[in-house]
């Protein structure tokens, strides 16, 4: 059984685009906050909307407090790899020395996810840091990474260094992370998806590569936006004869436009539950669901009303067969 998020020291969040995967991964920050735990979140190069969520300046390539234990940092490439070459070799003589050799340029331009790679360096680096009296900087750092597809690719970029890397500091440096995001005791990725059927594909997919292709770990799988359940199967099968009875009888009836919105509801909330059943399903890994607030921008309640359902949820780590069953 794949660990609690709640237990990792890098957590990776992906998911398509337009999942809520960045709110996801701001909600898990601030539920691992509130259990006390120093939290880098690390976004990528992304058209960051977590400073508006949190009412803050907004956030760049340096990184910031956003909340109470909650820092956070918006990488971008260029300045990610020199501050992780920076990190790497201490000093910045040194720094110049290697990475602005032209030699050396010319091999990091050419090779493939460099950019990426400096993004990802930089966060995995951070995970390992230490405080002056030798504590660890962060207790977790979550990387909100890009949607599916180039997150898979960032997620790749370790493996492709260490394959085409001749032996040296780059190589050895993506060895390192590459046995970080190999350890299921160490990290995990967090898939985020909808009930919906393209994301659950998606998301299904996106699963086996992992596993599959690179053998990575996944920690979980966060399915957003769910409509609380209002109708059972009787209920569903009544609304319908009502419908039919109603129709037969009188088109002209008021009550029938009450009744088909409640039928689209009750429709709605099937598919969810197909979906849902799908994914825990075919994906044998911890999961937790975040309600659907209706008709609500996500801000700062917002995103704690969210992060404490996050905390509650993985405070237990919610199983397929733990949720909650629909109202009789």
């Amino acid at each position: 059984m794949p660990r609690n998020p709640f237990d990792l020291k890098f957590v990776v969040v992906v998911g398509k685009g337009g999942v809520g995967k960045s709110t996801m991964a701001a909600s898990l920050a601030l539920a691992h906050a509130a259990a006390g735990k120093r939290v880098l979140l690390a976004m990528c190069n992304s058209k960051e909307r977590l400073s508006y969520m949190l009412g803050v300046e907004p956030i760049g390539h340096e990184i910031v407090q956003v909340a109470e234990r909650v820092h956070a940092v918006n990488m971008e490439p260029g300045a990610a790899l020199e501050e992780y070459g920076l990190m790497i070799l201490k000093v910045r003589a040194l720094y110049k020395l290697v990475f602005e050799n032209r030699f050396v340029s010319a091999f990091l331009r050419g090779t493939p996810g460099m950019e990426a790679w400096a993004m990802l360096g930089k966060a995995q680096f951070h995970a390992f840091e230490t405080r002056p009296d030798g504590s660890p900087r962060y207790d977790t750092v979550i990387v909100d990474a890009p949607a599916t597809g180039h997150g898979l690719d960032l997620l790749r970029v370790p493996k492709v260094i260490v394959d085409v890397a001749p032996p040296g500091l780059l190589r050895r440096e993506a060895e390192k992370a590459w046995k970080l995001f190999s350890d299921p005791r160490q990290s995990g990725v967090l898939l985020v998806t909808l009930p919906e059927e393209l994301p659950t594909n998606e998301t299904l997919e996106l699963y086996r590569a992992l596993r599959g292709e690179l053998g990575l770990p996944v920690c979980g799988v966060a399915l957003n936006m769910v409509h609380d359940r209002l109708f059972d199967e009787a209920s569903r099968k009544a609304l319908r004869s009502m419908k039919s009875e109603l129709s037969s009888a009188d088109l002209s009836s008021p009550l029938l436009a009450p009744i088909d919105t409640a039928i689209v509801r009750a429709d709605r909330e099937e598919s969810e539950a197909e979906h849902r059943e799908r994914l825990i399903t075919e994906m044998p890994v911890p999961y937790l669901e975040l309600p659907l607030l209706v008709g609500k921008d996500i801000k700062r309640a917002e995103l704690e009303q969210l992060s404490r359902v996050v905390g509650q949820s993985l405070a237990g780590m919610m199983r397929p067969t733990d949720a909650p069953p629909a109202p009789q």
